[in-house]
């Protein structure tokens, strides 16, 4: 039996419901990644992620911050179109390529306190939320608050939706994103 094959959507073949928000995303990027089009197929799940993302954006998590959770969920999950896509975004934020490099290869961070953060986002993800008091004590002795704990949490919920869906429609990698392709380690 063959796998069946999910329709990359655009907005002329997407349903009603998903056109509006492929639309707005359309606009931001200039482009309609092929990843969206294939979540369009469920209306209900790409605006939910939108939303997730957006929200998750405005969380009080510095940019390389939120991208540091985002890459070691993408990573975790074995997102190679999540991996380059964030790539993408920590060059645009002009962080170090070491950083970046051990992300991508799970290796240890160089800054300390994005080193704990990944620990931590890993521990939210090893332990189904319910993680030991030591690790959110290291967490919090980073300098970051309990604040952040949730915002990592919200960070895990949105970007396993994205990795998850991606997964299984086998979203390829768009054409822009060649030079950050990402392959995991065996």
């Amino acid at each position: 039996m063959s796998r069946p094959t999910f329709p990359v959507h655009t907005l002329d073949t997407a349903p009603d419901a998903a056109r509006p928000a492929m639309a707005g995303v359309h606009r931001k990027l200039g482009h309609l990644p092929d990843g969206v089009g294939l979540m369009a197929a469920s209306p209900e799940l790409l605006k939910g992620f939108l939303a997730a993302s957006a929200t998750f954006e405005a969380t009080d998590l510095a940019p390389v911050e939120r991208e540091v959770v985002v890459l070691t969920v993408a990573t975790r999950n074995r997102c190679h179109l999540c991996v380059a896509m964030h790539t993408a975004t920590l060059h645009r934020l002009g962080a170090a390529t070491e950083l970046i490099a051990a992300l991508r290869d799970g290796t240890e961070l160089p800054e300390p306190r994005l080193a704990a953060l990944r620990r931590f986002t890993l521990a939210v993800l090893d332990h189904a939320g319910d993680v030991p008091d030591d690790e959110l004590t290291a967490f919090l002795d980073a300098g970051y608050r309990a604040r952040h704990a949730l915002d990592v949490v919200l960070g895990v919920g949105t970007y396993t939706i994205s990795t998850l869906a991606n997964r299984l429609t086998r979203a390829p990698l768009d054409p822009p994103l060649a030079g950050y392709a990402w392959e995991p380690a065996a």
